[in-house]
């Protein structure tokens, strides 16, 4: 039997923490579940709430780990040896500061950029998993980066939040059934909105009556 998929988001747990922008891996996590009518998230023994179901007929583990962002690592190193699941079968949902908020890139491996949460994937298992990276904004200046990822949405973030996690929950099943590209131009067509309609070009003005 093919080891499941593994969807990762990555946050810090609890109630404290639960609308941080620094937790929008999380969020995605959650939306996901309960899009695709995933058990409800329960405690397990690899150090982080944990569930299992299905995207389209692909089985699927997702997990949120509990030990707070910058051990992350020890919690998802785990589940990858005890289920078998290779790098490449791992999805990581996480934060951007590079990203402009609302916007969201796929990509697989490269470096940790800083993250405290990737820095510690990487530290577990190879940096050779998939990464969809959920633009949160920069703040701007360099010392006011901490309070901005640990600092909550605020209300008019509702705006792009709550499409973005539903547009990528929507189009999950094509990530690990087809190709990250067609679950990227998914999530792309239900975030962009349409160009509005081009305006009917006018009809010719009527040829003057000929004169006897």
């Amino acid at each position: 039997m093919s080891a499941p998929w593994l969807l990762v988001g990555l946050g810090n747990p609890g109630g404290q923490y639960a609308r941080n922008r620094h937790n929008i891996g999380f969020l995605a996590l959650d939306e996901i579940a309960r899009r695709h009518n995933f058990p409800p998230f329960r405690a397990s023994k690899f150090q982080g709430e944990m569930t299992e179901g299905g995207l389209g007929f692909v089985k699927c583990l997702a997990v949120k780990p509990s030990t707070y962002m910058n051990l992350s690592g020890d919690c998802v190193g785990a589940i990858l040896r005890f289920y078998k699941i290779p790098p490449q079968q791992m999805i990581v949902f996480h934060d951007e500061l590079e990203l402009p908020a609302g916007k969201f890139r796929v990509k697989k491996g490269g470096g940790h950029a800083g993250h405290n949460g990737l820095k510690s994937l990487d530290a577990h298992c190879t940096p050779d998993y998939w990464r969809v990276r959920l633009g949160i904004g920069h703040p701007g200046e360099k010392a006011r980066v901490t309070s901005h990822v640990l600092g909550d949405f605020a209300k008019a973030d509702e705006v792009w939040l709550m499409p973005l996690l539903e547009a990528m929950a929507a189009a999950a099943p094509l990530f690990v059934a087809k190709s990250e590209r067609e679950f990227s131009e998914a999530v792309s067509r239900k975030i962009t909105p349409p160009p509005p309609p081009k305006a009917p070009k006018a009809p010719p003005a009527p040829k003057p009556a000929a004169q006897d």
